[in-house]
Formats: structure tokens, C-alpha cells, sequence
């Protein structure tokens, strides 16, 4: 799978405060095509950079997070000049809510770098991570409208178990991937 993206050295990195200017970068792309950015950990808000990466940081070894929430992992996939080119929010447990709609792994490719094959690779490497911390079965979710989405957690190996309806309406697909640390 990660043979298949046009450009080799992709890597998932951790944020840090040296890639200020590409996540403006980042940001300014998702609002040039007129969508939220995605995942929904990547929206700063009207927090400093440095005082949001170092939230995000915090929020992997489980410090500071609000009532109900788990300990949660953010990546940035970044190319060989450190342009951001998609996110990754990797938690470590399951809640109810998790487990009915959001899972393990949510993310998002910038609009512009869409159709390259990165979503496939940015799901293949956290599910590395999600393996990584003792994790043997990821729950990845989109909704029913997204097909391109089910395709990528498909070819990453999901199979699709029942779904969720939400309050409103909407359907969330749900897929279970297995891990097996030998396989990834």
C-alpha cells in the first residue's frame, strides 16, 4: 500500500512547533475549498500555536484531558519538505460514543493533495501506531455517504460490521480491522 503513493519519504510525525507556517498552510487549503478541516483535533481555534501543540502532546500521555475523554495520539503525515499533507487522530480506548461513531482513528487529507493515495497510507501507518500500543482490533467509521473513505479503511483491511444511526439521522458505516503486529 505505501509503495502506491506517488512520493516516497511520507512519515508521520508528531506536531511540533517547527511546522507553524505548513499548518497555516494546511489550514488555508481545507478553507480555499470551502470544508472544515478533518479530523476536528486539527481546528486551533483561537488558541497559540504553541500552547495547542503542546495540548495535543499532552493529550497522547493522557494529561489535562476533559471529563470522558481518552488518551489520543495526533499525526501529522508530512512529505520531504515537511508540507502537511493530511492528519491522523489515533485514540488509545474505545468510550461508548467512540465506539458507536467516532473509533479508533479519525482523519483527514488535505483537498489538494486528494487522490494521490495518502489516505490509504495515512490509515496504514496509524493503524502501525494503534498496533504499537496494544491494540488487537481497530474500529474505523465513516459515514454512509463517504465512499471513498469505506474504500480506503476496505483496502487497509476493514470489514464492515453493523451500523450506527444517529440522533438526527445520519448512518455511520463501522469497520473492524484486525491487528496483527507481524502483518503490519
Amino acid at each position: 500500500m505505501v509503495g502506491e503513493c506517488r512520493v516516497n519519504h511520507i512519515k508521520l510525525v508528531k506536531p511540533t512547533t517547527l511546522l507553524e507556517e505548513e499548518y497555516r498552510d494546511f489550514c488555508k487549503d481545507w478553507e480555499e475549498a470551502g470544508e472544515r478541516i478533518a479530523p476536528s483535533v486539527m481546528r486551533k481555534g483561537s488558541m497559540e500555536f504553541e500552547q495547542w501543540v503542546k495540548q495535543l502532546n499532552d493529550a497522547e500521555a493522557g494529561i489535562g484531558l476533559p471529563e470522558g475523554h481518552v488518551p489520543s495520539s495526533t499525526r501529522w503525515l508530512v512529505d520531504d519538505d515537511d508540507r502537511i499533507l493530511g492528519a491522523s487522530h489515533i485514540r488509545h480506548d474505545l468510550t461508548g460514543r467512540l465506539l458507536e461513531t467516532e473509533g479508533h482513528i479519525g482523519g483527514g487529507i488535505r483537498p489538494s493533495e486528494r487522490q494521490k493515495g495518502y489516505a490509504t497510507m495515512i490509515l496504514e501507518l496509524s493503524l502501525k501506531e494503534l498496533s504499537k500500543l496494544g491494540v488487537k482490533r481497530a474500529l474505523v467509521t465513516c459515514n454512509e455517504d463517504n465512499l471513498a473513505s469505506a474504500k480506503v479503511i476496505k483496502r487497509n483491511g476493514g470489514m464492515e460490521g453493523l451500523p450506527f444511526t444517529e440522533e438526527h439521522g445520519n448512518v455511520v458505516r463501522r469497520f473492524w480491522i484486525n491487528l496483527n503486529p507481524n502483518q503490519l
